[in-house]
């Protein structure tokens, strides 16, 4: 799993060495970056160190199960660490409000599995073949020799489970069944896990749904899927921007579909981009690139500035170019 070089020797060492450590994620966290960072944390905890968890945004209420002690904070500026960990974020610009509150630090560790990850990091671990975050951070403890108890299994579990779209993507290998596995043998509550990540929705996301089914287009022979959320969609909703998660996997499962986007409407003129590829012609990190962002292969997004119809005529046409340029091949 480690490149030859071995970049956790010097990572376990920087940990061992520092009292205080602050885990940061990327905004709009998902399963994958909230577990591995409170799994994480909680080791560090359990080995002795101060630890601060932050996130520009809260935790999704779903994942809330996994935080009862409410480690998760707000980024306060002027605080100062010995070390830094950036979880599962490819990029420094993705820590937003978080990355303008960690400078006064002496190291900064980078671990993701992002392949756009820009290795911003005093110290990088960047492994883009495993497919999630959670997977590296149990090979850390391991490595470390940290105990994995039932509440940090349960963070690590809903970490791979929640990025390998519950092991169906193509990017789960043979190891991660086994990391799943023994993660399981150390406490992992399946069924809790289950429950609330995947099968406790609250009526404003069904809502949001019913948007779905009723907005989506498709375009270019029904090989590319797409719908917009403008600010109103939410309120008429009355749902919080974090229940927009997995919604594009309901129009990326119709059969036709090779890639699904989610256009979603910020603030000051900025555009969110969602992609989804079901083709292995089809990069979408590769497409997300072009407009600053990045992500995986089979999953990628950006933040893109400019109106709604110019950057959907953009994205559509780069979506429809990818696609020809595979089936040339």
């Amino acid at each position: 799993m480690t490149a030859p070089s071995d970049p956790l020797t010097p990572i376990l060492a920087a940990l061992r060495q520092s009292a205080t450590v602050c885990v940061v994620g990327h905004v709009r966290p998902d399963g994958d970056c909230v577990g591995s960072q409170l799994g994480l944390g909680l080791a560090l905890r359990e080995a002795g160190k101060k630890v601060r968890i932050w996130n520009e945004d809260p935790i999704p209420k779903k994942l809330a199960f996994l935080d009862p002690d409410d480690l998760f904070g707000r980024p306060k500026p002027g605080e100062s660490f010995e070390c830094v960990v950036a979880a599962d974020c490819a990029t420094y610009e993705r820590l937003g409000l978080a990355g303008s509150c960690i400078t006064e630090r002496k190291l900064l560790i980078n671990i993701d599995h992002h392949a756009s990850n820009s290795r911003y990091g005093d110290l990088n671990w960047v492994v883009p073949d495993v497919p999630s975050t959670g997977e590296l951070i149990l090979e850390l403890l391991k490595r470390a020799r940290w105990p994995v108890t039932s509440a940090i299994a349960d963070c690590l579990f809903t970490a791979v489970s929640t990025d390998t779209g519950s092991f169906r993507y193509a990017t789960t290998r043979p190891e991660t069944f086994c990391a799943a596995a023994e993660l399981v043998r150390q406490g992992a509550d399946l069924g809790r896990i289950g429950h609330c990540v995947y099968d406790s929705h609250p009526m404003s996301r069904f809502r949001l749904l019913r948007h779905v089914y009723r907005q989506c287009r498709l375009t270019h022979d029904d090989r590319i899927a797409y719908f917009w959320l403008h600010k109103g969609d939410y309120g008429r909703a009355g749902a919080e921007r974090e229940e927009s998660e997995g919604l594009i996997d309901h129009i990326r499962s119709i059969e036709p579909v090779i890639v699904a986007c989610v256009f979603e409407e910020m603030e000051d003129g900025i555009v969110r981009l969602s992609l989804r590829s079901k083709s292995e012609d089809v990069d979408v990190n590769v497409i997300a690139q072009q407009f600053g962002g990045g992500g995986h292969k089979a999953a990628a997004g950006a933040r893109i500035t400019g109106t709604p119809l110019a950057v959907q005529r953009r994205v559509l046409r780069a979506l429809r170019q990818a696609i020809t340029a595979a089936q040339r091949h």
